[in-house]
């Protein structure tokens, strides 16, 4: 079977995984002494549609996030807006 040009056929789909490493990833962060750690909050993770129904598990995500790091002596610096934008949006404000 031919793959293609990438070996065993693998993708970008999963990168760091860090939605599901956020324990191991902030020990790492404590471990090189870093005192803050910038992220962007992704507006599809939290509203997937644009509008509408607030996605819980994105909430979730970084409430989780947000409690490791400040249980690690880590301030959490937070970018709303990164060139995220959830299309709803995006041609609503073209309009």
């Amino acid at each position: 079977m031919i793959l293609g040009k990438v070996a065993n056929g693998d993708t970008g789909n999963i990168a760091c995984d860090h939605y599901h490493r956020i324990k191991e990833d902030v020990a790492l962060m404590k471990k090189l002494g870093l005192k803050a750690y910038r992220f962007s909050i992704a507006w599809t993770r939290i509203l997937p549609a644009g509008v509408g129904k607030v996605e819980q598990r994105g909430i979730d995500f970084y409430n989780c996030l947000i409690d490791e790091l400040l249980k690690n002596d880590i301030e959490p610096w937070v970018t709303l807006y990164h060139w995220d934008l959830p299309a709803a949006l995006e041609f609503e404000m073209d309009g």
